[in-house]
């Protein structure tokens, strides 16, 4: 089992690094699952007892100038690591002005993944700082448990087929509500069945989720993807599914209901 990847380019570094800020700030604790052809940080919250979800998803070549897997076996050439991101993260920030930055899967006296980042120099010599990240390994039994949600059909939070949606906060003290209008609603899974299903539901009929606010303003507040789109969905009037697209990331992120 073997990982190591090189990143050169500062722009592919940055926005990296920025996919790894806003996973930090919405888990203490996550699953880096590492593919042939892409990287995804993932938390597998039981959503049916108020913990939260995520599925992050980045093609590594748009980030990685080199990127070598090993898997545990030929037929699975994956490896699924815990990692803390908060520490991936601090490690990143000693490499903003890098010449390069390499990771490595590496065995010290736990595993790791190893970051290397070249720093300039002024004098001939390089500079590199290393950091050691303690990571756990999963193993294949476990691998099922982290694989992408699979999300039954759901209404859409734009909150009706006519590109309506509220966006409602209710306190003792006060009531305010946000109207959105002339909204889409873009196609998402398998388009042939969710092209049909809302044929059968009036355009007008509003879905409705209530949420922790708190949960919804981490991920707002902490997210730093820059999406070109962003959609949210409910799922059967007990999940608030979000959804932040880039060119290169693809963050969903569920928020249970609260009763």
């Amino acid at each position: 089992m073997k990982f190591r990847a090189k990143i050169i380019d500062v722009g592919c570094l940055n926005h990296f690094t920025r996919v790894v800020n806003t996973v930090s700030r919405l888990t203490k604790v996550c699953v880096l699952r590492l593919t042939g052809d892409h990287l995804f940080f993932v938390l597998s919250g039981r959503v049916a007892t108020g913990g939260v979800s995520m599925w992050c998803e980045l093609s590594q070549g748009n980030f990685f100038d080199e990127f070598q897997l090993e898997g545990v076996s030929a037929d699975a050439n994956e490896i699924f690591l815990e990692v803390a991101p908060e520490n991936l993260s601090r490690a990143l920030k000693t490499a903003q002005n890098a010449k390069s930055v390499k990771i490595k899967l590496t065995k010290k006296s736990c595993p790791c993944l190893t970051l290397a980042a070249e720093l300039p120099s002024l004098s001939s010599v390089s500079r590199v700082v290393t950091h050691d990240i303690p990571v756990d390994v999963i193993p294949r039994r476990l691998w099922h448990d982290f694989r992408e949600p699979q999300m039954p059909d759901f209404d859409v939070l734009e909150a009706n087929l006519n590109g309506e949606m509220n966006l409602k906060i209710d306190t003792d003290l006060v009531s305010v509500t946000t109207h959105f209008k002339d909204l889409g609603n873009p196609p998402w899974g398998d388009d042939v069945s969710q092209s049909s299903s809302p044929t059968h539901r009036d355009p007008d009929l509003m879905a409705e989720v209530r949420v922790d606010i708190r949960k919804l303003q981490q991920f707002l507040t902490g997210q730093q993807v820059n999406p070109s789109r962003a959609m949210c969905n409910i799922v059967h009037q007990r999940i608030l599914h979000l959804i932040f697209l880039h060119e290169d990331v693809s963050l969903q992120y569920f928020i249970p209901a609260v009763v």
